[in-house]
């Protein structure tokens, strides 16, 4: 009960959905039949799948943007970077199955006649690894660089710019051959994962309640940080920072814990994203796709945990049904949309949404409190003895 006032009903409202969806669209998928109307076709498991898993990195962009002030513009690396940890254990799962038949080397090395599986492909035929690599890797880069920029100060559109370099250069980096990565084709041709064929029904379905399951605990996770007395100083981090130093607090300190876990999740988000869309490449590192990041959570609203999720879902589906209706003007669209959101919608949908609710109970706050005061005034005077 206590846990459920910390949080708020909006977060537990938010929590069941989602465990609700993790249970019923698999369920309408596998076992209702094509004709039913509650049916899911088959297609859309992995799609609304996708969908979540953008939910998850949205929200681990508010957890820096919205709470703390840091505007990154690298999170698709972090994403990425948890991907092809997922993707290097798929890889190896192919065994011997692949076009040249290497039990050991995945097929793009022995195209490039590579003699040996590099070092760092080592423990990737085993899950626990991979795991493992999916939380530590996106942690490292994140921690390593958020300690040298945030020791050093660097603040504001500085630190977006230098955070956009950091997914640039990994961008280039990956696509190199010579990286051993797959270079610009990437990874893909994924045949199992934990011994389920990755393209059954039922893996599928797996994948989205995975993925489901996971944002529940990530908004868990972030509604419990937020909501605490290290939110609050967080907060105060983005509204004072200076102040937030002079008063004996470590503003650094703050925003790499932030930053850190933030990253994290974004690394969990590409892991589960990769199974479901089959394939990882260079292309996830582009500065784009962390532009896209940032409007999916300029759209829902940010510090509101259920605002950036909603607007990944939103943006996402847009985004599935322009490309498919008129492709070349989904950009604008993307670019209008934002400018509209800054210009007329600045807090978001939710936040737009809170603000006039909050204002319109105020006011009626108000008239009820001032119509007490005029009937307490004409009962007095009826009674002047009294």
């Amino acid at each position: 009960m206590i846990l459920a006032r910390f949080l708020g009903p909006r977060v537990w409202f938010l929590v069941v959905a989602l465990v609700a969806a993790a249970v019923l669209v698999p369920a309408a998928s596998l076992w209702l039949p094509a004709g039913h109307p509650l049916h899911v076709p088959p297609y859309l498991v992995p799609l609304i799948g996708k969908y979540i898993c953008f939910a998850l990195l949205a929200l681990s962009l508010d957890l820096v943007w919205g709470y703390v002030g840091i505007l990154s513009l690298g999170h698709g690396a972090f994403f990425a970077l948890g991907g092809y940890a997922m993707g290097m254990y798929l890889m190896r799962q192919i065994g011997p199955r692949g076009v040249y038949g290497n039990p050991v080397l995945p097929d793009f090395m022995v195209f490039l006649n590579w003699q040996e599986l590099p070092w760092y492909w080592t423990g990737f035929d085993q899950f626990w690894f991979a795991a493992i690599m999916v939380v530590l890797v996106p942690g490292l880069l994140a921690f390593v660089f958020g300690y040298f920029a945030f020791r050093s100060r660097v603040t504001g559109v500085y630190l977006s710019i230098i955070t956009q370099a950091m997914t640039y250069a990994l961008l280039l980096a990956f696509f190199r051959n010579d990286m051993g990565f797959g270079g610009n084709n990437g990874l893909t041709d994924f045949k199992d994962i934990l011994g389920y064929p990755i393209q059954a029904a039922t893996t599928r379905a797996a994948l989205f309640s995975a993925s489901c399951i996971a944002l529940a605990i990530a908004v868990l996770f972030v509604g419990w940080i937020t909501r605490s007395k290290l939110g609050k100083l967080m907060v105060a981090v983005r509204d004072a920072e200076s102040r937030t130093r002079f008063i004996g607090w470590r503003p650094e300190h703050v925003k790499l814990f932030a930053f850190t876990v933030s990253a994290v999740m974004a690394g969990i988000a590409g892991a589960l994203y990769v199974p479901q869309v089959g394939i990882i490449n260079p292309g996830e590192f582009a500065p784009v796709n962390s532009i896209e990041v940032v409007v999916w959570a300029a759209v829902g609203g940010r510090a509101t945990l259920i605002g950036p999720i909603l607007g990944a879902l939103i943006v996402n589906f847009a985004k599935s049904t322009f490309t498919a209706i008129a492709p070349e003007y989904w950009l604008f669209v993307l670019g209008g949309l934002f400018v509209f959101v800054t210009l007329f919608m600045p807090r978001g949908i939710v936040g737009t949404f809170d603000h006039g609710w909050g204002g319109w109970r105020a006011r009626r706050a108000a008239k009820r409190a001032e119509e007490g005061e005029a009937v307490d005034d004409r009962v007095a005077a009826a009674n002047p003895a009294e």
